[in-house]
């Protein structure tokens, strides 16, 4: 089987001109559009406009193809895809999340021929987050011989970690013998021969093997052989448990989810799922506490899979947003009841040899879970779901007080409603944003008290009857009565409320039933703008989330992929860091600043506040500690005990020096201690790349910040940075600012707290430089970028 990157030489237009654009994907063609106010999507996209568009792709193939067979296999596009080989429809596909393929069955050997794909985002509003558009992820070639095993023809599940002992399952369009060889690094230490009628199964004992899990992610390579066509996958050995006396276990060990939520996008890069892009997301999670991650709210790309195979965090994969009732009027909605069954099919081919995939998710916020209709329609998903894997659990998201409120007719879609919208004028918020908007008027506390009452539960538990696992999105006020009453109930936290987080721990470690918690969210993202934002003025002039907002503030790490100090707070209460230390900006101190209830604090790690002397702010010391004292260059400002929780929080008037926090036992004995010191006077530019050498493939992610002579963050330093790159294309660049009217495809960008990234894309093997100037001076990066060919 032969497998092609097929990214280079497209060309992309508006449906409707006549001007192509050459391209390389992945592309958003969404990131490209203007920003404005009278975007159909609105706060929801980000104020991009959406548009339809043509991407083409003129090539051929030699005449001794002819007899072979051609796939093209499509890993996203958004959406309403129509792919066209010569003029002729080969597929189409209304879902902008699920991969898919087309068969070129006309094509002309020896001659060239033109693929044309039609990629339709104008019918807006379709979304409540930014999408992107076109073909943003990638697109492979399959040449298959006469005689070929299929395409996602090949699985692998363990029977038995203990031995280990796996079984390999290959589907093929012929009779014949199949060869299968399992390596590890390249050594062969399993091969057997079988006949096959199409399809054929080998269990296969590897007694030398490692296993598979978080912190061992060992990873094989299965060869399947049949004739002349070779297809070769990888894949981890281990066995999921999952049960409300066994909590969730890996090979048999318990695991405890500790998750975050991620949509879809990269940020500065638009929904371009660029593979680096998407390790380096996997990467940062995981290095800030993280075992696992939720796909909110769609099936994710291969590339992040495969980067969680590699680096060892755990996958619940989400299908959709939604099912009969729309959220958005032109949503999925329309397309689900027809499509559900084929999307589920291919989702599960495509991803079922990956370890790190555990869990299935039907949905999120499907308010139809309230509903006879709706909880039968779980029973048919869960069912359909298992049928196709029996080797993972099936969940759902399901907002507890939401199935209440829309049970009694609140937030509930009509046409109506979104006739009004569409038409500029006032409407009430439907389905999820619904909810949104009331947790932002009335907060997260209100919203956890709706979760507890009787009627939330009288609306939810048929639904959740249904599934393996329950997910509850934010009903941690649930958990003690739910645990009483339905003893053999697993919950999962799929969507919560960062302070929630060391509530959580506790409970976990005395209910095996809580199998782990979802924070919203992981990093921050694209679209439902200002969702999660504390700015103050000096960054954001107006709090109404209208144009000139561009994300939604609410990642534990910023758009940039900075951990923020809610961040810190999560390692503390997971019990992974024993001591850390925020500050909530000294010159905004008690100033009014963006509401939100997905926000448990703005504080940042430093004590850098230029012109701050004297001046009250809060410290927050986050420690699992009997008690905490807080000293200012030696002298001591407090000292706290704790109240069921790993915060502490400190009044004190800043000083420039060292700020220290100790923590202490019952015993009055310290067991952690840390410190932050204040920048000197001076200030200059920094340009630091995340890594010093790269390969052509991989993507330069640059941090520009302010900083003094030695190094140290100064935050209160503020200043245009401008950028130019030699050896590579700048893709991206830009602050973490919620509020951002710019974007990010400018070579000029404002700093947030003294900081912006740049990522660029190498052009060629050798030296790449990023070149920057500000008002504090100049600084440059250089990076060494490895060719293909290079060891």
């Amino acid at each position: 089987m032969r497998k092609n990157a097929w990214n280079d030489n497209w060309t992309y237009r508006r449906a409707g001109e006549k001007q192509s654009v050459p391209v390389t994907l992945p592309h958003d063609a969404m990131f490209l559009e203007k920003r404005s106010a009278k975007s159909a999507g609105g706060a929801n996209t980000g104020w991009f406009e959406g548009c339809d568009y043509i991407y083409e792709k003129k090539f051929s193939l030699p005449l001794e193809y002819k007899n072979k067979r051609v796939i093209l296999e499509f890993e996203g596009v958004y959406r309403n895809a129509e792919i066209y080989v010569n003029n002729s429809l080969a597929a189409f596909r209304p879902n902008g999340y699920i991969g898919f393929t087309a068969e070129c069955g006309n094509l002309r050997f020896g001659e060239e021929n033109v693929i044309r794909v039609a990629a339709k985002n104008s019918d807006q509003p379709n979304s409540r987050w930014y999408t992107g558009a076109g073909l943003y992820r990638p697109v492979n070639l399959y040449i298959l011989p006469e005689k070929h095993i299929l395409v996602n023809g090949v699985k692998i599940r363990t029977l038995d970690y203990t031995i280990p002992e796996i079984e390999i399952e290959a589907e093929t369009n012929g009779d014949g013998v199949l060869g299968i060889e399992i390596l590890d690094q390249g050594k062969i230490m399993y091969a057997a021969e079988l006949p096959t009628k199409g399809r054929a199964a080998v269990q296969a004992q590897l007694p030398r093997a490692g296993l598979w899990d978080c912190e061992h992610p060992r990873l094989y390579t299965c060869r399947v052989t049949f004739g002349e066509d070779v297809l070769e996958t990888a894949f981890g050995i281990r066995q999921i448990q999952c049960g409300s006396q066994l909590g969730f276990r890996i090979n048999g060990e318990k695991v405890l989810l500790r998750g975050c939520c991620v949509h879809h996008d990269n940020g500065l890069l638009g929904a371009c799922a660029y593979a680096f892009a998407e390790e380096r997301k996997v990467r940062l999670l995981k290095e800030n506490g993280y075992n696992a991650i939720r796909t909110a709210h769609n099936p994710c790309s291969s590339a992040l899979l495969e980067a969680c195979d590699k680096l060892g965090v755990l996958v619940v994969e989400e299908y959709t947003d939604m099912w009969y009732i729309h959220k958005t009027k032109y949503d999925y909605a329309g397309y689900f009841s027809d499509w559900w069954r084929q999307d589920l099919r291919d989702l599960a081919a495509r991803d079922y040899n990956h370890p790190s995939l555990v869990m299935y998710s039907m949905g999120n916020e499907v308010s139809e879970t309230a509903q006879k209709r709706g909880a039968k329609l779980s029973e048919e998903m869960a069912s359909f779901c298992r049928a196709l894997d029996s080797t993972r659990p099936v969940t759902c998201g399901i907002n507890l007080f939401f199935n209440l409120l829309s049970s009694l007719g609140f937030g509930v879609y009509s046409d109506k409603k979104a006739l009004r919208t569409a038409e500029g004028r006032k409407a009430k918020a439907v389905g999820s944003e619904f909810f949104n908007n009331l947790a932002g008027l009335l907060g997260a506390p209100f919203m956890k008290f709706g979760a507890a009452l009787r009627g939330s539960d009288k609306k939810t538990r048929e639904a959740f009857s249904k599934f393996d696992v329950a997910g509850y999105n934010y009903g941690i006020k649930r958990y003690k009565k739910d645990f009483k009453k339905y003893p053999q109930r697993v919950i999962l936290g799929t969507e919560t409320f960062c302070a929630d987080t060391y509530a959580f721990v506790r409970l976990a470690e005395k209910n095996p039933a809580l199998i782990g918690d979802f924070v919203w969210s992981g990093m921050d993202y694209l679209g439902e703008v200002g969702l999660g934002s504390w700015d103050y003025r000096e960054y954001a002039p107006d709090f109404t989330r209208g144009l000139g907002w561009l994300t939604a503030g609410t990642g534990k790490l910023d758009i940039t992929g900075k951990p923020t100090g809610e961040s810190a707070y999560t390692k503390v209460a997971y019990g992974l860091d024993d001591i850390r230390i925020a500050v909530i900006p000294v010159h905004t101190f008690r100033e009014k600043h963006a509401p939100s209830a997905w926000r448990m604090t703005n504080a940042v790690e430093s004590w850098s506040w230029d012109g701050g002397a004297g001046k009250k702010t809060a410290v927050e010391v986050y420690a699992r500690a009997y008690a905490v004292e807080l000293f200012v260059n030696g002298k001591r400002r407090g000292r706290q005990k704790a109240k069921n929780d790993c915060k502490f929080v400190f009044i004190v008037n800043y000083q420039e020096g060292e700020l220290q926090a100790v923590a202490y036992n019952r015993d009055a004995e310290i067991i952690a201690e840390t410190s932050l010191v204040t920048a000197g006077a001076d200030t200059v530019l920094s340009a630091v790349p995340e890594r010093k050498t790269i390969n052509m493939a991989d993507l330069c992610y640059a941090r520009l910040r302010y900083t003094d002579s030695k190094g140290i963050w100064k935050p209160s330093a503020r200043g245009h940075i401008k950028i130019r790159a030699q050896g590579g294309k700048v893709l991206g660049f830009g602050n973490a600012c919620p509020y951002n009217p710019t974007g990010y495809l400018t070579d000029t960008s404002d700093t947030y707290y003294g900081e912006a990234v740049a990522v660029i894309k190498p052009e060629c093997p050798g030296k790449m430089t990023l070149y920057a100037e500000s008002r504090w001076g100049e600084a440059s990066a250089e990076v060494t970028v490895r060719g293909d060919t290079d060891v």
